[in-house]
C-alpha cells in the first residue's frame, strides 16, 4: 500500500512539473517594432526661436563732464517727464571756471572800449595833420585785436555755462528709469567714453522682441506676419506680436548664419518686463484634412538581414531606392512605401501621395534593436583586451 501511495506521488509530481514547464512556454512574445497611426487633420507648419523682451526705445542718460555726484532726484522704476533733473553734479568747479570768463569777458570789453576810444581820437588828429596815418593804423589794428578778444572771452564765457548747466542731468524723453548706475558721492569720469547713470525705457506698453533666426528658415518670415509666444513668468498664457523688421545684418557664430528679426509687441497690462526671455514661434501655413505620418516614422529604416550583411549590402543594392519612404507593418513585418511630403510641424508631416490612408501603422522604432543592444549607442559584444 505505501509503493502505491509513493508512486501516486511521484505521478503527481511530474504532472504538476509538466504543467508548469507547459505554462511558460505560452507567454505571449513581446512586439518586436513600435507603431504609430496615419491620421487625417489638420497641420501647422512654424519657425521657431528664443528671444529677448525690450522697450522700444531704451535711452542711455549719461554725461559730458566730469565730478562727484552731489544729489540723485531718481530711482528704480520711477516715472520721468522729459526736462526732469535725474541728479546733479558738484557744480562748485564749473562755478569757479564760469566767473572766472565773466570776470575776463568784463575786461575784454574795457579794453575795447579803450581801443574804440583811442581810434576815434587819432582819427580826428590826422584830419588835423596833429597824428601821422601810421598811428591810425595803430589803433585801428588795436581796435580790432579788442573785438577779437571780446569774441573770445565770450566763447569761453558761453563754454564754461554749458558746463555748468551740463552737470545737472536731465531726462531727455520721458519714461521709465530702467537701470541706475551711480550712487551720491561717487565720482564719474568723461574723459574718453561718455559714462552711462540711468538707462530710460521711453515707453513700456509697447516692447518688441529682439530674436535672431537661422538662414535656413528666414526665407520663410516676412513682415506682418503673426507671432505667438510666451514668456517663463506665465507658462499657461499665450501672447501675440508682428514680425516688424528683418535686419539685413547677418551674424556668424561657429559657421551659424542667423539674422535679427524684431517682433513687436503690446504691452497695455505692463505684464511683460525688459530682458524677459521669449519663446517665440512663427506660424508660416495652416493646412486642414490632409493625411499625417509621424515624422519619427521617415526617419526609421529596418536593419539589414544577416545574409545582406555578410556579402556587406551587395545583394539589395539593385533594389535601393530613393527618396521619402514610410515603413507600413504588414503582417508583422515592414513594407517600404514611397511617399511624397509637404509641410512639417517636427511631430506630423503632411502626405502629398502614397499608398497609405488614416489607421495605417507605421513604424516608428525597431523594439529587438534596443533590445539586444544593436541600436544606437549601445556597446559592442566582445571580449575587451
Amino acid at each position: 500500500m505505501k509503493k502505491i501511495v509513493l508512486v501516486l506521488a511521484a505521478l503527481a509530481l511530474l504532472v504538476f512539473a509538466g504543467f508548469s514547464w507547459l505554462g511558460k512556454g505560452k507567454t505571449p512574445e513581446e512586439p518586436r517594432y513600435k507603431t504609430e497611426a496615419v491620421e487625417r487633420g489638420s497641420i501647422t507648419q512654424s519657425v521657431s526661436a528664443n528671444g529677448t523682451l525690450n522697450p522700444v526705445t531704451m535711452v542711455n542718460v549719461g554725461t559730458q563732464v566730469s565730478g562727484t555726484v552731489k544729489s540723485i532726484n531718481a530711482d528704480f522704476n520711477q516715472e520721468v517727464k522729459a526736462g526732469q533733473v535725474l541728479a546733479v553734479l558738484d557744480p562748485a568747479l564749473f562755478q569757479a571756471a564760469f566767473g572766472q570768463s565773466s570776470a575776463n569777458l568784463a575786461n575784454a570789453r574795457a579794453q575795447l572800449k579803450f581801443a574804440q576810444s583811442e581810434e576815434a581820437r587819432f582819427r580826428s588828429l590826422v584830419t588835423q595833420e596833429y597824428a601821422s596815418r601810421q598811428e591810425l593804423d595803430r589803433a585801428v589794428a588795436a581796435r580790432e585785436q579788442a573785438e577779437a578778444a571780446v569774441r573770445l572771452a565770450l566763447a569761453q564765457v558761453s563754454r564754461d555755462q554749458t558746463n555748468l548747466n551740463l552737470s545737472v542731468i536731465r531726462s531727455p524723453v520721458s519714461g521709465t528709469v530702467i537701470d541706475r548706475q551711480v550712487d551720491v558721492g561717487q565720482t564719474v569720469a568723461a574723459s574718453f567714453q561718455t559714462p552711462t547713470l540711468f538707462r530710460i525705457g521711453k515707453d513700456l506698453t509697447r516692447m518688441q522682441i529682439d530674436t535672431t533666426v537661422a538662414e535656413a528658415d528666414i526665407g520663410m518670415i516676412k513682415l506682418g506676419q503673426e507671432v505667438e509666444f510666451l514668456v517663463d513668468a506665465f507658462p499657461e498664457e499665450s501672447f501675440k506680436g508682428r514680425v516688424e523688421q528683418i535686419r539685413l545684418n547677418a551674424k556668424t557664430e561657429q559657421n551659424v548664419v542667423t539674422y535679427n528679426v524684431v517682433v513687436s509687441v503690446a504691452n497695455p497690462e505692463l505684464k511683460m518686463l525688459p530682458g524677459m526671455t521669449a519663446n517665440i514661434k512663427v506660424n508660416i501655413q495652416t493646412r486642414d484634412g490632409v493625411l499625417m505620418a509621424p515624422a519619427a516614422a521617415l526617419r526609421f529604416r529596418p536593419q539589414a538581414k544577416p545574409d545582406e550583411a555578410k556579402d556587406g549590402g551587395k545583394a539589395g543594392k539593385g533594389k535601393k531606392e530613393g527618396g521619402p519612404a514610410v515603413y507600413k507593418l504588414v503582417e508583422g513585418e515592414p513594407v517600404r512605401v514611397a511617399i511624397k511630403i509637404g509641410i512639417s510641424d517636427q511631430k506630423m508631416t503632411e502626405i502629398l501621395s502614397g499608398d497609405l490612408k488614416p489607421g495605417d501603422e507605421l513604424v516608428v522604432a525597431d523594439l529587438s534593436a534596443k533590445k539586444n543592444g544593436s541600436g544606437p549607442g549601445s556597446m559592442p559584444r566582445g571580449r575587451l583586451f
